[in-house]
């Protein structure tokens, strides 16, 4: 039978994709110099920033082949995706290739999106597999490492000599998650066991003690006032130390089982020559009884702790009201979030704040807090029910002060600025986080591979339409070079952004009404 240790590892492997996956949040540490180099205007840079979360339209297509193909090829094809897509447009930026148009650009940022898809989906299937009754304590944990994405980028490139940033992210961005890929590929599978709930409590438990530590120091070396004391050198081997620290726990629980593997050997030996042979017999017919029961009743507290409302397929789900309740509420919500991250490094140029780079780590170490509090309530809290809340109740909690960081915006000051920016990335990543649960829990896990594909779709729509409202309103206000500069720039769009995740707020209320009799029926 397969080791509790490789369980775990698997687990380890989840967290390394997951803090090189999100090559899509480092976009505005580099859209301004992106657009300088290309000569392009706002609106087609909006283009671009569309163009990566495009790429999740054709999501599905990883959704069906992680059903019929083997997890690690799935991998390797979405890294492969990523290495084509940003690698092509860096040789471009650096003359290595004959010049090539904006939509050849363009169409290569969607190839490159869609490797996202590729990877989210097999680390998703992974966790939801290996950790079925735990799936969003282990969902969360993994993911809250996406938002550290931009903060290792940007960490990395800062230690790199001279100017170029575009280029070196662009760079970066096609290679790492193929480095990655190969040394994650063998470790993360299924693996098929009988799950203690001691082992998994303590395992979490000191997983979240691991990642708490990474994100404080993630978010404290994000602080302009600290950050300045380290060495962008000193910064990056601090989050690369902070990546290999989760090898612990599998290697502990290796160490554990050979240790316990030991004891029972030499058990075995004494009882050998200490009793009877009748006696041993007995003995061990008793012993298989009383595991395939406690087999038997772990399977069934699984199949109960799951909590799933009923296994549906996609056609019969977009056909659901909740379906389309919950898309318009990621749409307002998470995708609002999207948009703003994306648009970051023009509203900071706007308001005449020359730290972009502090802002995108900032908002990436918050949105790791983000992704993670999902996890940490559902770890201390599953099972009480006069404090677990339903994962769209969760939603309207967070979609509400997210709606008030938009309309914080309309303040001129650096500091509003700044917690504007960590309050959206704490609320999209935890509605990010919580969105996989809740595409489990209302629409089931045999087809979640397409299901949420689908749901995530709504990102390219938002980006699109939020993007390009953005865009033609910064443009309205712009000088002869395209550039805006002042409160005007983003204004009318801070006010249209907040309105509509208030409208949001309420369709998850409504949502969170139609299934508060299936969550409190079920444990969450």
């Amino acid at each position: 039978m397969p080791s509790t240790a490789f369980q775990w590892l698997s687990l380890v492997g989840i967290i390394w994709l997951q803090s090189i996956n999100g090559t899509n949040t480092n976009f505005p540490a580099y859209s301004s110099q992106l657009k300088q180099l290309l000569s392009i205007s706002q609106v087609q840079l909006n283009n671009l920033a569309f163009a990566s979360d495009a790429g999740k339209l054709f999501g599905f297509f990883s959704g069906m082949a992680a059903v019929y193909l083997p997890l690690w090829l799935v991998l390797i094809i979405g890294s492969t995706l990523g290495l084509i897509g940003y690698g092509v447009q860096y040789l471009f930026i650096t003359k290595q290739i004959s010049p090539l148009s904006y939509w050849h650009v363009f169409l290569l940022t969607v190839l490159a999106g869609n490797s996202i898809c590729w990877l989210n989906t097999v680390c998703y299937v992974v966790t939801i597999r290996n950790f079925s009754s735990d799936r969003q304590v282990a969902v969360g944990l993994t993911t809250s490492y996406q938002g550290l994405s931009a903060k290792i980028y940007t960490s990395i490139v800062d230690d790199v000599p001279g100017h170029k940033k575009a280029g070196t992210f662009l760079f970066l961005n096609s290679v790492l998650p193929v480095m990655v890929g190969l040394v994650a590929a063998p470790l993360v599978r299924e693996i098929e066991l009988t799950r203690s709930k001691h082992v998994m409590s303590v395992g979490f438990f000191v997983m979240f003690v691991i990642t708490i530590a990474t994100g404080i120091y993630a978010v404290m070396s994000s602080l302009q006032f600290i950050s300045s004391r380290i060495s962008p050198t000193g910064n990056l081997v601090g989050l690369l130390v902070s990546l290999f620290i989760p090898l612990l726990v599998p290697l502990f629980l290796r160490i554990s089982e050979l240790v316990g593997s030991w004891h029972i050997n030499r058990e075995k030996l004494r009882v050998y020559h200490f009793t009877v042979e009748e006696g041993q017999n007995q003995n061990g017919n008793e012993e298989r009884t009383e595991n395939e029961v406690k087999e038997g009743e772990d399977s069934r507290e699984v199949k109960e702790e799951v909590g799933i409302r009923e296994e549906i397929g996609v056609k019969l789900m977009l056909r659901r009201i909740d379906f389309w309740l919950y898309f318009f509420v990621y749409l307002f919500g998470a995708t609002l979030g999207i948009v703003f991250l994306n648009n970051l490094g023009q509203i900071a140029e706007s308001r005449g704040h020359s730290s972009t780079s502090s802002l995108v780590s900032l908002s990436s170490s918050f949105g790791f807090f983000g992704r993670l509090i999902p996890s940490i309530m559902d770890y201390f809290y599953r099972g009480k029910s006069t404090i677990t809340i339903s994962r769209p109740a969760s939603m309207v909690a967070l979609m509400a002060p997210t709606a008030g960081a938009f309309f914080l915006l309309l303040n001129k000051t650096h500091l509003a600025l700044y917690i504007s920016t960590a309050v959206i990335g704490v609320c999209t990543g935890a509605i990010t986080s919580i969105s996989v649960s809740a595409t489990t829990e209302l629409f089931g896990t045999k087809n979640f591979s397409v299901n949420h594909n689908v749901v995530v779709a709504n990102i390219p729509v938002g980006s699109f339409l939020f993007g390009y409202l953005a865009a033609l309103v910064y443009r309205k206000g712009g000088n002869e070079d395209g550039k805006c500069m002042g409160m005007e720039c983003y204004k009318n769009t801070f006010i249209i952004w907040g309105s509509l995740c208030f409208f949001g707020t309420f369709l998850a209320f409504i949502l969170h009404t139609r299934t508060r009799k299936f969550y409190s029926q079920c444990k969450l």
